[in-house]
């Protein structure tokens, strides 16, 4: 074979990514005597590189008697290209004792130093770069502006933009900026970089848009938001997934239904990311019903199919609606098809059987986790603990804690749960003091009032008033509430109208509990009077109570009452 097109060969192999087509034809150089042709040599090394095989690509690096710029700029490049920067930094150093650097090589290692935000060297880097007069180079410019964002130094990336060509600037090189911009919390520079690239005539892409946005985390304004979803409308972005699947995450985010569904049924070709972002979405806003009738149409979609991140979101799905048949045709087709599957949809299956009241099916599957995480741990104590076994749940914790696994905030609130539930008065005060004392974790809010309920529950009114004020959280109002709810149980009129004074002077009353909480109070104590003052500060407030609500699965639908 003629070593010209045997080397286009591997070319187009290294492009393609055709790693069988590829070993043959290095098989066919070996025959030939070609490979020590240093140009099929830096064919077939570039194709290993580029097909990920970077220790293969190395072996033949080692082996070639001769190198030249090519060599060690694919070499170099192979190692960037597969996220190990500081041996292409090694590389580079030994380069330069034979070659100097070109641009290809220069945009490489300036990549590796932004991977391990090196700016010293970045720096360095640069300075070389100017003096062998590459870094006006588009790629190599690209490679600086990228770095100097990466390491946080935004006016050094915005000068290098700035003081560049204005042919030499490119729509990569205004996403790279825009993107920068973005991830170091200043989007409002990024916009205004977004419209300087409109002005200059170029159009935005769906990487353009990916930077402006962002992770999908609530960032703009939501007028802003759908201004930039108008002008991917206008350009026929929408129907991309990468561009959807960023909408429909974003959208969820500010708490809206209907359009993460929108943007959803827009997607022409739809991946396992919009599929997974979709119902994810539903599950945020709490749609739970649309979210298991989504994955109902994920599972008859022949493209793509549920993969682990869907079955830990639709079996969370299912344990808020209460509805066991659901959870269990999921978890049977879980069975079905797949043989294993990861320890958060362990952890969901063990929330899903303990919400819907089955306490046994849940354990069992917990017993049946060869992995367990904290999650694990956390789910099945609270379980327990939800459902007044508080031996078990305690039995569970000390289970944990002889494995080596150290216990975290969520653990003592569900233990104090546990406690609290089934009146442990001494076991929830132990366990309180051990959180600081032992395990070095402060106690939060919520764990204070697990123990202040506790307290107040057993009429120790006045001790759980000695431990809010210890923690400074006398003025948080839950706990005052549960101080409210305390002074009720045992007819504290005095110390409950102090607590409800607070509460009103605090301004946390949104809510009528509090009000009623002492409205019975007042009853109890035949404070007739008093009964009538509170109520009417409900009224005059426009404060309802919320009523109550039970489930119940007929058939297929779940009905509230």
């Amino acid at each position: 074979m003629v070593p010209e097109k045997l080397g286009s060969f591997l070319h187009h192999c290294a492009k393609t990514k055709s790693f069988r087509l590829g070993i043959s034809l290095h098989a066919a150089a070996i025959k030939t005597g070609t490979l020590a042709e240093i140009f099929i040599g830096n064919h077939v090394l570039n194709f290993y590189a580029k097909c990920g095989c970077i220790d293969a690509a190395r072996h033949l690096f080692d082996e070639m008697p001769h190198r030249n710029l090519v060599t060690w700029s694919a070499m170099i490049s192979g190692y960037d290209q597969s996220n190990r920067p500081h041996i292409a930094l090694q590389l580079f150093s030994q380069m330069q004792t034979y070659f100097r650097p070109n641009e290809h090589v220069f945009s490489s290692v300036l990549s590796s130093c932004s991977e391990i935000t090196d700016l010293y060297l970045g720096r360095q880097i640069h300075a070389q770069s100017l003096k062998l007069r590459h870094a006006c180079v588009i790629f190599v410019l690209n490679s600086l502006i990228l770095l100097y964002m990466k390491c946080g130094m935004c006016t050094d990336a915005l000068l290098i933009f700035a003081d560049s060509k204005s042919d030499s600037v490119s729509l990569v090189s205004y996403n790279i900026a825009i993107t920068g911009l973005v991830e170091n919390k200043q989007q409002e520079k990024g916009i205004e970089l977004y419209r300087s690239m409109s002005r200059q005539g170029l159009v935005p892409d769906r990487f353009t848009f990916a930077g402006l946005l962002g992770p999908g985390q609530p960032i703009y304004d939501l007028s802003v938001v759908m201004q930039l979803h108008g002008q991917m409308l206008k350009l026929g972005l929408d129907y991309i997934a990468f561009s959807g699947n960023i909408f429909i995450a974003l959208y969820s985010n500010y708490n809206l239904i209907d359009e993460p569904e929108k943007v959803f049924r827009s997607i022409e070709e739809k991946d396992a990311i919009s599929w997974n972002t979709v119902i994810a979405a539903l599950c945020h806003c709490e749609d739970n019903s649309k979210a298991l009738d989504i994955f109902r149409e994920m599972v008859n979609d022949r493209n793509v199919g549920p993969d682990d991140f869907t079955y830990a979101s639709v079996l969370s799905a299912a344990a808020r609606t209460g509805s066991m048949r659901n959870g269990k045709e999921i978890h049977a087709r879980l069975i079905r098809t797949r043989q294993a599957y990861d320890v958060g949809v362990g952890n969901s299956l063990v929330n899903m059987y303990a919400k819907n009241g089955s306490i046994t099916s849940s354990y069992t599957i917990f017993q049946q986790m060869e992995i367990r995480n904290i999650f694990s741990w956390n789910s099945i104590i609270a379980a327990f603990a939800n459902h007044g076994l508080a031996e078990k749940a305690m039995a569970l914790f000390e289970e944990m804690t002889k494995t080596g696994l150290a216990p975290d905030s969520v653990t003592f609130l569900e233990l104090l749960t546990a406690c609290n539930h089934s009146g442990r008065l001494d076991a929830g005060r132990a366990l309180f003091n051990s959180m600081s004392e032992i395990y070095g974790i402060t106690p939060a809010a919520n764990h204070l009032c697990c123990l202040v309920d506790l307290l107040g529950r057993a009429g120790r009114i006045t001790e759980a008033n000695e431990y809010a004020r210890k923690y400074s959280v006398i003025n948080d109002a839950v706990v005052l509430g549960s101080l409210l709810s305390s002074c009720r149980l045992h007819g504290g009129v005095i110390a409950g109208e102090e607590i409800a004074k607070k509460l009103l002077e605090l301004g946390h009353v949104t809510r009528c509990s509090s009000y009623v909480l002492l409205s019975n109070l007042y009853a109890m104590n035949r404070k007739w009077d008093c009964v009538d003052r509170t109520r009417n500060l409900i009224r005059v407030g426009g404060l309802k109570k919320e009523p109550a609500c039970s489930l119940i699965e007929v058939k297929v639908l779940v009905s509230g009452f």
